[in-house]
Order: structure tokens, then C-alpha cells, then sequence
């Protein structure tokens, strides 16, 4: 029996519904975990930069990304063409290597910094570490459910005329 175009569209609008709730909201919290880490590097000492500004980079980066994706998603435009689904795959893999060195290097400058700054400063790097590695998996689920998506529409695709 071969697939009409009524099932498809069936199929596409199901998919649709069930995309939205969950991968979708992830990015919400991508961005919240992204500007905290982000508002704790830039008020906290700096003991070590070069591992700080990478951390900083990122954080700003991703928080940019993260809110210009959210926004064509609100428009819709990620459900008309594949390449939308090609480009958050990509994005959201990138940003989870990325949040994973930042979170390596936070954790690794917080635990420099243990015995010569003061416990204020410590908390503000030893918060930013935890944000970070939050923001970490965050951006490791969407990239795994975004992969999930690539491979639904690939899968789609084909079976349209």
C-alpha cells in the first residue's frame, strides 16, 4: 500500500505536536542556564583569562545562537524547508562541544582559585561551573533530539513523491 499525501501530512502534523513540546522548550532553558553562566563570569574575578574569556565567548555565543534559533522557530520557519533541520542539528552539536570545553575549563579555573580568592568570589565561579555543566546537557539533548528530527524528515522526504 503506498503512502498517500493525506497520511503524510497526517503524520507530519502529529510530528509537529510532539516535536514542539519537548525539544522546543529545551530552548527556553538553554538560554536561561546560558545567561546565568554568562552574568556570573562577567561579574566574578578573573583569576584565570584566557580560560574565563573562552568560557565568556562561549556563553555569549551560544545565548545569541540559541535566541536568533528560538525566534525563527516561533515563525515557523524550521518546518518548511529540511535545511532548518540540517542547521540546528549542526548548531546545537557544535554548542554542546562548545558548553562541554566551557565547563571543563570554568570547573578547572573554580578549583584554581579555591584557597586565594575569597568565598564570595569562589561561589560566583563554583555557580558558573554548575550553570555551565547544566547548559552542557541542555545543549547535549537538543542535539540528540534535533538528530532524531533530521532523521524523521530525511525519512519523510523520501517517501514524498
Amino acid at each position: 500500500m503506498a503512502p498517500t499525501e493525506e497520511s503524510d501530512d497526517n503524520l507530519m502534523r502529529i510530528y509537529i505536536e510532539i516535536s514542539a513540546a519537548f525539544p522546543d522548550l529545551l530552548f527556553i532553558f538553554e538560554s536561561v542556564f546560558g545567561g546565568l553562566v554568562w552574568i556570573l563570569i562577567a561579574s566574578s574575578l578573573v583569576p584565570l583569562p584566557l580560560t574565563q574569556g573562552w568560557v565568556m565567548f562561549v556563553s555569549v555565543f551560544c545565548f545569541i545562537g540559541t535566541t536568533v534559533l528560538f525566534f525563527s522557530y516561533l515563525i515557523g520557519s524550521h518546518y518548511k524547508e529540511i535545511s532548518w533541520v540540517i542547521l540546528e542539528a549542526a548548531y546545537h552539536c557544535i554548542a554542546a562541544v562548545f558548553y562541554l570545553s566551557a565547563a571543563v575549563l570554568e570547573g578547572l579555573a573554580t578549583i584554581s582559585m579555591h584557597n586565594s580568592f575569597t568565598q564570595e568570589h569562589y561561589l560566583e565561579n563554583a555557580f558558573a561551573t554548575v550553570f555551565s555543566s547544566t547548559a552542557t546537557l541542555l545543549y547535549v539533548n537538543h542535539a540528540w533530539f534535533s538528530l532524531i528530527r533530521w532523521k524523521f524528515f530525511r525519512r519523510i522526504r523520501r517517501t514524498l513523491p
